[in-house]
């Protein structure tokens, strides 16, 4: 009896053991370390910052985005900036309209994928800006997030007017 239960014992070590080396291989992946760049400052980019936008308006958002392994997705945030909020990402700052409190402000948020995965790709997305809005400061806040997850993003003063 203690034969056939040393037996046992012995073949289910050997067995753990051996479904944990087969689990186990040389090939590592390489982690990705580098967060995905955004550029809207250059000729065609959309918007620069303190860029006027009036109401009833299309325009089209133009921004470059990178990434070392692949991109896969970004999105598109405009929202009020009435409280003189910041971003620590954001640039230049534009001169502000008084602090005032929204009544009807302009509410943007959108998400977009980035299909084939590309390690660059420049988003052109057109927005319409309604015409029953609150004038004022509001801040486009663009953000980019890659195949491992990373995320980097930016954010422009704009006007509505």
């Amino acid at each position: 009896m203690n034969l056939l239960k040393l037996t046992i014992k012995s073949t289910g070590i050997l067995l753990f053991l051996s479904l944990f080396l087969i689990s186990c291989n040389d090939e590592s992946e390489e982690i990705d370390k580098e967060k995905p760049s955004i550029t809207i400052n250059y000729t065609g980019g959309f918007p620069q910052s303190c860029t006027i936008l009036k109401k009833g308006e299309k325009y089209i958002i133009k921004v470059k985005v990178a990434d070392n392994i692949g991109l896969a997705s970004y999105a598109i945030d405009i929202h009020n900036n009435f409280d003189h909020h910041t971003h620590d990402d954001q640039g230049s700052l534009c001169d502000l309209n008084p602090i005032k409190t929204p009544v009807s402000p302009l509410i943007f948020m959108e998400n977009y994928d980035i299909t084939n995965n590309p390690k660059t790709y420049e988003i052109s997305q057109e927005i319409s800006i309604p015409t029953n809005i609150d004038s004022g400061d509001y801040h486009c806040q663009i953000s980019v997030i890659d195949i491992t997850g990373w995320q980097s993003r930016t954010s422009v003063d704009i006007k509505i007017q």
